[in-house]
């Protein structure tokens, strides 16, 4: 194998080079497309980038492959051998934590068997057998990474695969044409290479795109019924393991350190509506000073209406004052089974649960859990992209009505939302001492939620919290995140008879003016405070003081991207037979409202034109400068037009009467022949161009006009080419004589 890496590869043609270089750069977009979906492990990745650096860096200097035919057949065979080990052994180690371990383990192992088996026959390739079935694992590859994700990334480089396929085929149907043909050397950097290379280059460019043009046309006119996402073959979700029944402090803390998309949310109308909403997950009623929790007692089964909603029932009562609220939620697999809403939630519209295991006696259409808290699960886990829509109602009540609210609590509420653990006596202390001057729960609650963003300070750096994590944020420490404050803002209400409890969820995120949508990311986890007024349930304290949010540099780009990335989703990943209605439709609407308003401008501006001439024509009969203006615009246009003529014919009539007793110059003699000439036409006799002074004179008819014509002829020939001049008087009186003659034989007919 050394000795056939250290061989330099025979010169090669132009055509060759081609497609060389095209058929490595098909080969390295497929194995960076698998590469680049991130669903590999840390070697996976590496080995092969590496391996197509020094590839492309050997192609480059011209050397030839650097493994033997045989060797690379004996390296694929005892791969065969390792196969078994990676499929139980090392792939299914990295398949852990996936919701189906051994499928995600099967497909990493065939993964890494395509990669290996690419890379060997890329660094062995010689006869075109090798280079075709490249092309087939080059292939095989944009499949993976098709199966590994839908990103937008892959529509770029599914279109960047599709311009080399056309390219690498094409170079290899010219090389194969041109084996043994008699035709002229064409080395590589040659003129005639250079004009090759981008005949190729724009030839494969024209039919890609109108390839890529002609699927997009048929993409989107093929009737489709959609069964899912294409997302659900991903296999290994994000993690996100501060939403669950069982949280411990500081677990949504992690979260928050990460900025991957986790959902975006679209609100109808007016989206100034959910600017300060809390998108609501889980509810924890039990805390033991390190961990919150629900205990498990059962989970109601909620089955869709027959339109496929979830209907929870209206929460405002008669006289009560609301927002109404519609939402459309895109939210990315996740490893959670919470499904979040705006509180109070009034219905729910989604495939939930239509691609779960059902245990026995569960309806086989869709369907959704509850707990006691009125939290909302997916029994799909949320391992594939999931698109719900949900309504809220959103109440607007004054704090002077809650001020009204009664402390006389249902026993229910009483048991689950005062529990507590035990607590160093100062937190109970603290929160007597903050409501001292309180009247009511609704100032209690108004008042501990000032008091912690006011004295407390926001930070995701947290050190050892020790025993009692609560009493160390409250007095030793005095700086958490979110979960701290939410933590002891329900406790201390607690502690002093006040039913609160703790809420999981997500902020509401960045608004993108460019798509619509509020953009919320792992950092935009948030636990808050919902305390319980008799009347009207449960309300909305957020005790945490608002961090620093750093805008980077390209962050205008970036909600340009996740528009196109959201666009992608809702029009390709999930463009089904409705979707194809609602193109259809604003087609529809969008030319119809183009004629209207191109024919309404046609007839705006129609009549403005139509008013602006009648007023014109109005004011400029009114003017008294109106006629000699239109005198003079005439006289300037003729003048403009007839101008140098004119001033020609004037200096030379003037010339004429200013040396009537004078001798006859050429150009005076060429004046008077015109003259004679034009006189002539306007009764039928003109001079032709082929036609000499003499021919013309002796061609014309009259006998009585003949004899002044040709002594006419004969003094403009001789003043003009043999300089013998004539009295100027005397070619006058001939040009007199002769226009005498024409207007009486005008006046005789």
């Amino acid at each position: 194998m050394a000795s056939a890496a250290q061989t330099t590869a025979p010169p090669v043609t132009a055509v060759q080079r081609y497609f060389e270089v095209s058929l490595f750069l098909l080969v390295a977009t497929g194995v960076l497309a698998i590469v680049s979906t991130g669903k590999l492990d840390i070697v996976s990745v590496l080995i092969p980038s590496f391996a197509l650096i020094y590839k492309g860096i050997r192609m480059q200097r011209g050397r030839g492959p650097e493994i033997s035919p045989r060797v690379a057949t004996w390296l694929v065979l005892g791969y065969f051998l390792f196969f078994p080990l990676d499929l139980w052994v090392l792939s299914r180690s990295l398949a852990e934590g996936a919701p189906n371990p051994p499928l995600y383990a099967a497909l990493l192992s065939s993964i890494h068997l395509i990669l290996f088996a690419t890379l060997v026959r890329l660094y062995s390739a010689r006869s075109n057998r090798d280079y075709a079935f490249l092309a087939v694992l080059a292939v095989a590859s944009m499949l993976v990474s098709a199966i590994l994700t839908v990103e937008t990334g892959f529509l770029i480089a599914l279109s960047i695969f599709l311009l080399l396929s056309v390219s690498t085929f094409v170079a290899l149907e010219i090389r194969r044409s041109s084996v043994g043909a008699d035709s002229p050397p064409c080395e590589p950097g040659s003129p005639t290479a250079r004009r090759l290379n981008r005949a190729l280059g724009l030839t494969s460019l024209v039919v890609a795109g109108g390839v890529l043009s002609i699927g997009i046309v048929l993409f989107f006119i093929i009737p489709r019924f959609t069964v899912g996402y294409l997302g659900s073959l991903s296999l290994q979700p994000g993690l996100l393991t501060g939403f669950g029944d069982n949280v411990a402090l500081g677990q949504i803390g992690e979260i928050k350190k990460n900025t991957a998309v986790v959902m975006r949310i679209r609100v109808d109308g007016d989206p100034a509506r959910a600017m300060d909403m809390h998108w609501r997950g889980i509810v924890l009623t039990n805390f033991d000073g390190h961990n919150w929790s629900t205990p498990s007692q059962g989970q109601m089964v909620l089955e869709p209406n027959p339109t496929g909603e979830y209907y929870f029932g209206s929460p405002l009562r008669a006289g009560d004052s609301f927002n109404p609220l519609l939402y459309t939620v895109l939210m990315e697999p996740i490893a959670t089974d919470a499904v979040f809403v705006a509180p109070p939630p009034e219905t729910l519209r989604g495939r939930f649960g239509a691609d779960s295991i059902r245990p026995g006696g569960l309806p086989n259409h869709g369907y959704l859990f509850m707990d006691r808290t009125g939290s909302f699960f997916n029994p799909s886990h949320n391992n594939s992209k999931i698109r719900y829509q949900g309504t809220a109602r959103l109440r607007l009540i004054a704090p002077a009505e809650l001020r009204k609210s009664s402390p006389d609590y249902p026993e229910e509420i009483r048991e689950t939302y005062l529990q507590l653990p035990r607590l160093d006596p100062r937190v109970q202390k603290l929160a007597k001492d903050i409501t001292a001057h309180s009247a009511n729960d609704y100032d209690k609650a108004a008042n501990i939620q000032r008091y912690l963003i006011a004295n407390y300070a926001y930070t995701l750096n947290l050190t050892s919290a020790g025993k009692d994590p609560l009493a160390y944020f409250l007095f030793t420490r005095r700086a958490g995140h979110c979960e701290y404050f939410a933590t002891a803002m329900t406790i201390m209400l607690r502690s002093i008879g006040v039913p609160a409890r703790y809420v999981t969820g997500f902020l509401p995120g960045e608004y993108n003016d460019v798509g619509g949508d509020y953009i919320i990311r792992g950092s935009d986890a948030h636990a808050w405070v919902e305390v319980y007024f008799s009347g009207y349930g449960w309300i909305t304290f957020d005790p945490t003081p608002p961090g620093n949010e750093k805008r980077g540099f390209f962050s205008r780009f970036g909600l340009y991207w996740d528009w196109f990335q959201l666009s992608w989703n809702e029009w390709v990943i999930n463009y089904d037979f409705s979707h194809q209605l609602t193109l259809g439709r604003n087609a529809r609407d969008s030319t119809r409202s183009w004629n209207e308003r191109a024919h309404a401008f046609y007839h705006q501006e129609q009549e403005r034109i139509l008013h602006g001439i009648l007023a014109f024509d109005r004011r400029t009969e009114a003017s008294p400068y109106f006629l000699p203006g239109v005198l003079v615009c005439l006289v300037a246009l003729l003048f403009v037009l007839r101008g140098r003529s004119m001033i020609r014919y004037a200096v030379a009539r003037w010339s004429l009467r200013a040396r009537r007793g004078g001798d006859l110059t050429a150009s005076l003699a060429s004046l008077e022949y015109t003259e004679m000439l034009r006189l002539l036409e306007k009764r039928g006799w003109k001079k032709l161009p082929s036609q000499t002074p003499l021919e013309f004179a002796s061609a014309i008819p009259a006998p009585d006009l003949s004899a002044p014509i040709a002594q006419l002829t004969d003094l403009y020939q001789s003043a003009r080419f043999g300089n013998h001049p004539a009295p100027i008087e005397q070619m006058s009186s001939l040009l007199r004589s002769i226009r005498e003659s024409l207007r009486s034989r005008k006046r005789a007919r």
